[in-house]
């Protein structure tokens, strides 16, 4: 696997001690830039094996082998951080690794801050942020969008809820793996905006497929279609990133169809909450539990396109 690509840091003239939990296909690369930044980062991942195996990685691409360790616990790697950093699977995850006596916010001092950048419910954030406030830990929650390869390239789009001041303290730290940090508003706001990101990635891509899947049946060679098309209004992410590959019928990396049925799940839930409307949201969602039962839990969102064929 592609550990971190190259990219510019801005220079950083007193290292922060940092802590990450769960490296998974996100937050591996995600702490890789961090380190290679020049902060001291403690890591923390269920499988203690790999959290190693990221010191490991990290050294190689250039990281301070003295400003590396792994924790056990979430409360371990936490001790001593400035900024406790998350990127976990759902809300239960996120709860286990903040709470109780071997979570975060038990080893996290007042004034720290935790930062959540897993795709979870506003709901959570708003519960884990007052149980932070209650400890004198500040909550920022800061969903992430641009897939693996945004995360490899450092280049991914941070959408916050907080507070102002303590999210203008984290920010050059969280810059170090993104091109866009932004706070979107009060505790949830961050989830709330990552919901939106989702409503919209979900009917771009049955659209694309569509196009796709109907540009094969007339004929057409779909690359040099993408090519054209690709410099007009149906230009997206999606299309330049992932039109291609649809067509070559590849779709064993990215962003897993699992994963976007579970952020589907958040969006369809806070709909009924705040009474918005969206019909094709969830008829997108039906069609990605028909690519599942085609076997295609960890195919890439795009496989929607295996669906029409």
């Amino acid at each position: 696997m592609t550990f971190i690509n190259e990219r510019a840091y801005t220079p950083v003239d007193a290292p922060v001690s940092v802590a990450f939990l769960g490296l998974g296909v996100m937050g591996y690369p995600m702490a890789g830039h961090l380190a290679k930044a020049g902060h001291h980062v403690s890591v923390y991942n269920r499988t203690e094996a790999k959290a190693k195996t990221w010191v490991s990685d990290a050294q190689a691409a250039g990281a301070n082998p003295k400003n590396l360790r792994v924790g056990t616990t979430p409360r371990e790697a936490a001790q001593g951080a400035h900024i406790v950093m998350a990127c976990v699977g759902n809300d239960q995850d996120l709860r286990a690794i903040c709470l109780g006596a071997d979570g975060a916010f038990a080893g996290m001092t007042a004034g720290s801050t935790f930062v959540d950048h897993t795709t979870a419910s506003a709901e959570v954030a708003r519960e884990l942020y007052q149980a932070a406030k209650q400890l004198g830990i500040a909550f920022i929650d800061g969903p992430v969008s641009g897939g693996q390869a945004g995360a490899q390239n450092g280049a991914l789009t941070v959408m916050c809820g907080g507070d102002a001041p303590v999210f203008e303290q984290v920010k050059p730290v969280i810059a170090c793996f993104a091109k866009a940090v932004t706070l979107m508003g009060d505790s949830g706001a961050g989830q709330l905006t990552k919901m939106v990101n989702q409503i919209a990635i979900a009917g771009l891509l049955q659209g694309l497929s569509e196009a796709v899947a109907f540009g094969q049946r007339a004929g057409l060679d779909m690359h040099s279609v993408i090519d054209v098309i690709g410099k007009g209004a149906a230009q997206s992410w999606q299309m330049d990133n992932r039109g291609r590959t649809m067509a070559e019928d590849k779709f064993d990396f990215g962003f897993a169809v699992d994963w976007m049925r579970k952020d589907l799940g958040l969006v369809m839930d806070e709909a009924k909450r705040n009474g918005a409307r969206l019909p094709v949201t969830a008829l997108v969602d039906q069609f990605y539990a028909d690519v599942q039962q085609l076997g295609g839990q960890r195919w890439d969102t795009s496989s929607l396109v295996k669906r029409l064929r």
